[in-house]
């Protein structure tokens, strides 16, 4: 089960899954989840690799701090936890926010990665600004305010209709996010612009969207996907932004195949 560990001089939950003599690989959690959003993802993923997940500083049972926040200090905690647990080498898988550290760790830690995937993410998001009403809307009606509209972002209609008992997890991962949590995070989000960073990325990468993602598009990841030399691009259909969630199946055998190949 899950364990804490000191990183970074904060205290950072994390589960380890899989065989222990296995090559890792590592993942990172969107905003306002923590590491049971990849839990879809553990049954394929161990049958060849020790599975290491972590909360997001501000997230599930990871300390929160006051905010703001910012990726590279975001990407500082990730790097102080492999670390702390005396790895080497990851193949490193971020979705949303996880991504986004992702790209901050393959343009300044390479050492530490295997290889990198960088799911339902951006290298910018508008202009500054743009998160000023949710994060008002969670220190103003706290976050179970928030549930309803990240869960129509996040899942496609006919998942949404279909699959209550799916989104009943999901939603209790929003409404029982931190709010200091949120609110550092989406102010990192904010004024994120990692357009100088992509070039500078030379491990194997990976890009893989959901085909109805809304949040962080198609056309986020084609702008990621150029920049980035030799990477590769998946998009998934019927998926919108937690497409490990959505369509996970397509979602496990993209990622197996990227890290078998590096």
């Amino acid at each position: 089960m899950g364990e804490t560990i000191n990183a970074n001089d904060i205290d950072i939950a994390y589960q380890l899954d899989g065989p222990a003599d296995a090559p890792v690989v590592m993942l990172s959690n969107s905003l306002a989840t923590n590491y049971s959003m990849w839990d879809k993802q553990i049954p394929a993923l161990t049958q060849k690799y020790r599975v290491l997940r972590y909360d997001q500083r501000g997230h599930g049972g990871t300390q929160a701090t006051e905010p703001p926040y910012s990726f590279d200090g975001l990407r500082q905690d990730a790097v102080a936890l492999i670390g702390a647990l005396g790895l080497d080498k990851v193949h490193f898988c971020g979705l949303s926010m996880g991504g986004m550290i992702g790209q901050q760790l393959g343009a300044k830690n390479p050492e530490v990665l295997h290889s990198l995937t960088l799911c339902d993410t951006a290298s910018q998001l508008g202009a500054p600004g743009m998160w000023e009403e949710r994060i008002n809307m969670a220190r103003e009606g706290g976050m179970p305010s928030l549930v309803d509209p990240t869960l129509q972002r996040w899942f496609t209609e006919g998942f949404r209709a279909n699959n209550a008992a799916e989104l009943a997890p999901v939603a209790e991962m929003i409404k029982t996010t931190p709010v200091d949590g949120f609110v550092g995070c989406g102010m990192a989000i904010d004024v994120m612009d990692h357009g100088d960073l992509l070039p500078k990325i030379t491990t194997p990468t990976l890009v893989l969207v959901g085909a109805d993602d809304p949040a962080t598009t198609v056309e986020h990841s084609k702008v990621i996907h150029d920049a980035v030399s030799g990477s590769e691009m998946v998009v998934l259909d019927d998926a919108a932004h937690l497409s490990n969630i959505e369509q996970p199946e397509a979602f496990n055998t993209a990622v197996l195949a990227h890290f078998g190949k590096h």
